[in-house]
Formats: C-alpha cells, structure tokens, sequence
C-alpha cells in the first residue's frame, strides 16, 4: 500500500489517465467497428470516408501514447486492405 505522499499521488494520476486512456481506446474501437459495418454492408462510399475518420483517430490514439506506432500502422494497414479488396470487388 502507498505510504509516502507522492506515491499517493501517483496512484490518483494513474487512476486519472488510465480513465483517459479507457475513453481513447473505446473511441478507436467505436469507429473501426463503424468502417467494418459499412465494410459488411458493401457501400464504398460510406466505407470511405469511415476509414478516414478511423485511420485518424487511430493515428490520434498513437500520439497520444494509448496504442503503440507499430500496432496503428498495422490496425491502418489492415483496413486500407480491406477497403482496397471491397473497391475491387465493386469494380
């Protein structure tokens, strides 16, 4: 257990970011499951400008320290290919 005040204080921010850091990752797995629904649905356009808002919010959550570079290029790279397979199925 904490005993000296700064490890008090420690674990208070812990709590506070960790919060953050939940609603960040949440807001991330809210729009790529919104581009994987247009994605099953078949609609391109929407598909589109899903994977827009979900690669930046996925870039976003990388600055931010929530997921690691690595894992967004490859959440990123994923989709894209999926978009790209979904472009060449309509056309």
């Amino acid at each position: 257990m904490a005993n000296n005040p700064g490890a008090k204080k420690a674990i208070r921010k812990i709590a506070r970011r960790t919060e953050v850091n939940k609603a960040r990752r949440s807001r991330v797995r809210t729009f790529v499951r919104k581009f994987e629904e247009a994605l099953a649905a078949g609609d391109a356009a929407v598909a589109k400008t899903a994977f827009v808002e979900a690669q930046s919010e996925l870039m976003r959550a990388v600055t931010k320290g929530v997921v690691h570079k690595n894992t967004g290029a490859r959440k990123v790279s994923r989709l894209a290919a999926a978009l790209k397979k979904l472009d060449a199925a309509a056309a």
